[in-house]
């Protein structure tokens, strides 16, 4: 890479923090941060060193040394930043869940498509190193096909309707804040997209999905089963199983470990990449892809199935966003 790239943040909450944190790009920098509140933002750009902070997105979008914009502003405002992103001729790494349904994401990949520049979801299980090395060493030590994949994810929040994970203005519910992830997990192993062979939801009093289990199948064969949930804490556990063995993975949306159970009974721990590092890798291959180093399709085809998933499990339980109606 031979040309310095430089970040703009659109959104200065917990997340934007981390981003900045843990940024260390060799040819990268965050240049700009903007807020809708010039006082907060240069706040944000004093305690991360950045050289420049702005009190509104367009005044930020159009700054024409900005290379690529990383958002992070709530999921319900998504769609909107991203679009006036890539109209600025900017590239863009969004935060999870990049929009909140399929046509939202269409808008914006064709909009990306058509502009020629690369639209990114921000999730980590793409590009945690560890992943890749699972799926090399199923080959190495020909476990044969893939079989199975489950997911589980559950978070307790406290039941309070005006918080934004129960309010169904703000498109709160499982499905687009924890069940992305473990849906990015399985299509992260699955070769080829999946469909829903059956689904269950269970309703909060507010009218967001509290609960869901969701079970998926694809032309070659593969299945998956993920279970979600707000209302219990459970691990977030995933297991890949294929013909000849078993790989289980702790805390999957940023694991660096997981652990090999052959049909033998034998077992191999498998280590790679950094937890820490996460964001600094989804960071990296991003920037890789605006140098041309490496090849985003794969990884938005993932996002768009993962986003198609979603959309599909909610018409199945005729439910939808306020917006929709």
């Amino acid at each position: 890479m031979t040309k310095n790239l430089n970040w703009g943040i659109i959104g200065l909450g917990n997340i934007a923090h981390s981003f900045a944190t843990y940024f260390d790009q060799p040819f990268g920098d965050i240049y700009a941060a903007g807020s809708r509140d010039l006082e907060k933002a240069q706040t944000f750009a004093n305690e991360f060193n950045i050289p420049h902070a702005y009190g509104s997105y367009e005044d930020l979008l159009a700054d024409n040394k900005i290379d690529i914009v990383y958002i992070a502003t709530p999921h319900n405002y998504h769609i909107e930043t991203i679009l006036a992103a890539l109209n600025a001729g900017k590239h863009v790494l969004s935060e999870k869940a990049i929009t909140m349904t399929s046509a939202e994401l269409k808008q914006a990949t064709d909009l990306a498509k058509e502009k020629g520049l690369i639209l990114q979801e921000a999730m980590t299980v793409y590009h945690m190193p560890l992943y890749q090395r699972i799926i090399e060493i199923a080959e190495e030590n020909k476990l044969g096909k893939l079989k199975m994949v489950q997911a589980s994810f559950g978070s307790f929040k406290e039941p309070d309707p005006t918080n934004r994970f129960f309010n169904p203005n703000l498109a709160g519910g499982a499905l687009l804040d924890i069940g992305v992830y473990a849906l990015s997990f399985v299509r992260q192993f699955m070769t080829a997209t999946p469909e829903i062979t059956g689904s269950a939801m269970n309703l909060f009093e507010s009218g967001v999905d509290e609960s869901e289990t969701i079970s998926l199948r694809n032309a070659n064969d593969e299945m998956a089963n993920v279970s979600l949930t707000f209302r219990a804490k459970m691990p977030k556990i995933g297991i890949v199983a294929y013909e000849g063995g078993y790989f289980t993975v702790y805390d999957y949306p940023r694991a660096n470990k997981a652990t090999l159970v052959f049909a033998d009974g034998s077992v191999k721990e498998i280590i790679a990449g950094h937890s820490k590092q996460a964001m600094n890798y989804e960071i990296k291959d991003v920037q890789d892809m605006v140098s041309g180093e490496l090849d985003p399709k794969p990884f938005l085809e993932k996002t768009v199935d993962v986003m198609s998933i979603m959309t599909q499990a909610r018409e199945q339980w005729n439910y939808k966003y306020p917006f929709e109606k």
